[in-house]
């Protein structure tokens, strides 16, 4: 197990962290609260409904700075007093209380500070795409706490975090035969290590075993369960956290974790795991019937202990190998607006060129395997991967996690195209769009992203090109009042599209 020294200036990583913390607090109270109050410039200034306080900030796409106004002015706010004013707005707004939320914001704010004092003494990966996965130290940009890690104490998950180069051996478990459940193609975990007769072979990721350790002392102690050691080689955590990367087997490996990630507590849960099958091979086919190099990483199967089906559940979804064009990188699509030691945002050539050729590779597929199969990819930034040539420039997009994916009719095509346009447009193309210009201040990215899409013809394209608005998940709002994170709600914002 790679092990982390945990050195750094103490103040100077306290200032950095709250820095990181701030900017998707404010990014959430910004779009879905606050409303503007004066005039655009470097410092935008707006007003909190609830309160009638004034909120001013340092402007751009990670906002920074945050100012309120007293009488004797302006005076900064840190992040503990930030998410104490956001809670005080938020409880006047909905009526209600939320003790459990501002206590994920600090948490975050801490994890953040845990993992900047870990990642200055790491050495990152030489492999690029595994630096790309392992490089969100932000994370979700529109999320009020998106590195919490559940309240625990940081030795507990520090040794598994992406973001600090974590690499580990998983945990061989062998669970008796009579108690095994699996569907799909689950033979690459046989080759893991050796079960002993009666057993099956079982990788648990080390993390979720401590977490579940008071459920499964039963079954260890009647021997439905047995611990067999290690995986004789180490994977990566992805920026998913629960699912890594094995290179040596060209293998990846999502687990149930019990511990809430952004909206949602990552567990494998029995519904999803019900439906994965039908959906992966809804998928599959449509990408398999599709022209053009865009691939799908398939979730081909899934293994569990019928005594923690839950718990211990693992899916097996497709490596690389097999799927990126020969010569090409292939780089996490939310590295990219993040940035990275090999981004190559940082350097084209011809940054518009660039970008044409990342819309050409990105959008056909996902609105090809919609028009066509009725398949709607949650192709959000994370579950989007974008392989490049040696020159860095888009040559294919490949996408992931079937548990994300809505099948037409399942859903309606109504809201199908909505969470499309959202996870596509909203949560992808405009947070890449945003880097590139910002590096490249003269570069208007949305008339390039208007031509590409208008040469799809689906019926709702030209509604989308036309309406002055587009749909924003409301992240803030929904872990405030509760909701089920895979409840999503939208507000509109500003179509960027509408006037390119």
């Amino acid at each position: 197990m790679e092990r982390v020294q945990l050195m750094a200036p103490q103040h100077d990583v306290g200032q950095r962290a709250d820095a990181y913390a701030a900017a998707p607090l404010l990014n959430c109270l910004i779009r879905e609260v606050a409303r503007p109050h004066a005039a655009p410039g470097a410092r935008r200034v707006y007003r909190l409904p609830g309160s009638g306080r004034l909120l001013r900030v340092r402007d751009g796409r990670r906002p920074a700075e945050p100012e309120v106004h007293t009488a004797g002015g302006w005076r900064r706010v840190g992040h503990a007093e930030l998410v104490k004013l956001v809670a005080e707005e938020l409880r006047r707004r909905t009526g209600r209380s939320n003790h459990e939320l501002p206590a994920e914001m600090i948490d975050s704010r801490d994890a953040v500070a845990a993992l900047l004092t870990a990642r200055a003494r790491a050495t990152a990966p030489d492999d690029p795409y595994l630096r790309s996965e392992q490089s969100l130290v932000t994370g979700h940009p529109h999320h009020p706490a998106p590195k919490a890690r559940g309240g625990g104490p940081v030795a507990a998950w520090l040794p598994y975090a992406p973001e600090v180069h974590a690499r580990f051996p998983l945990v061989l478990l062998g669970v008796r035969e009579d108690a095994v459940v699996e569907e799909g193609d689950t033979s690459a975990l046989d080759a893991l290590g050796q079960a002993p007769p009666g057993y099956r072979l079982l990788p648990a990721h080390p993390w979720q075993l401590d977490l579940a350790a008071r459920e499964l002392a039963a079954a260890f102690a009647d021997r439905r369960l047995l611990r067999l050691g290690t995986t004789a080689f180490d994977v990566w955590p992805t920026a998913a956290v629960r699912t890594v990367h094995a290179p040596e087997r060209d293998l990846f490996l999502k687990f149930s974790l019990d511990v809430r990630i952004t909206n949602d507590v990552r567990r494998l849960w029995r519904h999803d795991l019900a439906r994965l099958r039908r959906t992966d091979t809804a998928v599959t086919r449509a990408f398999a019937a599709a022209d053009g190099p865009a691939a799908w990483l398939s979730d081909r199967g899934h293994r569990t202990a019928s005594f923690a089906f839950e718990e211990l559940a693992v899916v097996v979804r497709d490596g690389l190998r097999g799927h990126v064009l020969p010569g090409a990188t292939p780089l996490l699509a939310a590295a990219l607006a993040e940035g990275f030691d090999g981004n190559p945002l940082d350097g084209p050539a011809d940054p518009a060129v660039w970008w044409k050729a990342y819309l050409r590779q990105v959008v056909p597929p996902v609105l090809g395997v919609f028009a066509r199969h009725g398949v709607v990819l949650e192709a959000h930034l994370q579950n989007s991967l974008v392989a490049v040539d040696g020159a860095g420039v888009p040559v294919q997009a490949l996408f992931r996690d079937a548990e994300g994916v809505k099948l037409v009719p399942e859903v309606s095509r109504a809201a199908g195209w909505e969470r499309l346009v959202y996870c596509l447009v909203v949560n992808h193309l405009a947070e890449v769009a945003a880097a590139l210009a910002e590096r490249h201040p003269g570069l208007d990215p949305w008339p390039a992203a208007r031509r590409e899409l208008a040469r799809h013809h689906l019926p709702e394209i030209a509604a989308l090109l036309a309406s002055p608005t587009l749909p924003g998940k409301t992240n803030l709002l929904l872990r405030w009042t509760g909701a089920d994170g895979a409840d999503a709600r939208y507000l509109p914002l500003p179509n960027p599209l509408a006037g390119a």
